[in-house]
């Protein structure tokens, strides 16, 4: 039967594994937003394939439920911080895994100096020492909203 809370993987991976090209990407951002595993990398790109997926589909639409369909993902991504308010739809579609990266609290706590490496950036959200609205948040992955960015601080006591 299976866990009734993991229905199905939330990341799919790649046709050709062994690509020399691709590889070089995947370490490269690895190392570069500190992530601990591929999986990581791969449910960035999974979550982005989707974004795109329903931007693609809405150019096939017509009239006012294409604008009212625009307008409700692009409303979405800017408060995730991925995009500008006055984007459209190629904006949308020339998103890289790198932009959603960047929106993760990991990131965004070495952005804001609060650590001094993706490492110890990783270790203080582990640890439970980064708030959020005064809520510990133990999730390095965590997509920042644009509203919530301001929000994040360190525990005091906290190195």
């Amino acid at each position: 039967m299976g866990d009734s809370r993991r229905q199905k993987k939330r990341y799919t991976t790649p046709r050709h594994p062994w690509s020399e090209e691709s590889l070089r990407e995947e370490l490269r951002l690895i190392g570069e937003y500190g992530l601990r595993s591929k999986m990581e990398l791969r449910r960035a790109q999974y979550a982005l394939r989707q974004i795109r997926r329903s931007a693609r589909s809405y150019q096939g639409l017509m009239g006012d439920e294409r604008t009212r369909r625009e307008r409700e993902l692009i409303s979405k991504l800017y408060r995730m911080g991925l995009i500008e308010k006055e984007s459209g739809l190629d904006d949308v579609l020339s998103l890289t895994a790198s932009n959603l990266l960047e929106r993760r609290l990991q990131t965004i706590v070495l952005r804001k100096g609060l650590a001094n490496t993706l490492h110890q950036a990783r270790q203080l959200i582990v640890h439970r020492k980064i708030l959020m609205d005064g809520r510990a948040i133990s999730v390095p992955s965590y997509v920042v909203g644009r509203k919530e960015e301001a929000t994040i601080t360190i525990q005091r006591g906290s190195p």
